[in-house]
This record gives C-alpha cells, structure tokens and sequence, in this order.
C-alpha cells in the first residue's frame, strides 16, 4: 500500500527550503523587515546571510543568523554557495526581487501595518471622519 501514497506523480505542498539563493525576511532584531538572500549554510540553526544593498529594505552586511529570526519566502535565485557580492546582487536584480517582493500580499500588508503605525492622533481623526462618509454613502445607495 505504501506505492499509492508515494508515487512519482504526488506532488510535495513545501517548497520552501533553506538552501542557498533564498531570499528571506528577517523577522526579529534589529533587522526586522529587510530582504536578505541565504549565501551558505552553516549548521542546522545558524546560516549565512546577504543583502543586495538595491534599496533600504535589502540593506544589511554578510553576517550569521538564526533560523527563527528568519522567514523564508517563496522566491529563489540561482546562485552557487558562498557567492560573491557581485554575483548575487546581479541575479537578484536581473530577477526583479524587490519588485516581486512589493507585488505580494505579504509586503503590501507589511506597508500598511507599518503606515497605519506612523500615523499621529490627526491623521487617525481623518481615517474616523472618512470610515464615517464611506459608511453613510453606502447606506444612502441602499
């Protein structure tokens, strides 16, 4: 019975390894909310990281982390181990990351989160007064 439950033709729902060329999330730190791209890994927590310096958010020097600081993404680029500088920062450009990266619903939450948390008291008054119009014009259309 076992044939039926690993056939060539089942396919597997993770795809999201740690392996090199993984572009991840830092998501605890000091470094919270930067793009890195996985460059080696070191053992089974720690592994070596890279930004791509392409904009604020990719910002950040090669360096060691831990796995749960970090959250993997469903991008990868094609990069051996231990890749130079360059030659990671040219195949996350050439594969338009960071323009991927803002398309998707994650970063699109992560910015309006992160907007809503800048507001000061009037700014907060203003979304009340507009929440207010929007719901008394759609009760005007019922």
């Amino acid at each position: 019975w076992n044939y039926l439950y690993f056939s060539p033709r089942t396919k597997m729902s993770f795809n999201r390894f740690v392996q090199a060329g993984r572009v991840v999330l830092i998501n605890y730190g000091p470094l919270e909310g930067k793009l890195a791209v996985i460059v080696d890994i070191i053992d089974n927590n720690k592994c070596l990281i890279d930004g791509t310096e392409t904009n604020e958010q990719c910002s950040l020097e090669r360096q060691k982390i831990n796995y749960r600081r970090l959250s993997l993404t469903d991008f990868r680029i094609d990069i051996p181990r231990n890749a130079t500088f360059a030659e990671m920062k040219a195949a996350f450009e050439t594969d338009d990351i960071a323009g991927k990266w803002a398309a998707t619903s994650w970063a699109k939450k992560r910015a309006a989160k992160a907007k809503r948390a800048s507001l000061n008291d009037f700014d907060r008054f203003k979304v009340v007064v507009l929440r207010k119009k929007k719901a008394a014009a759609l009760a005007a259309a019922n």
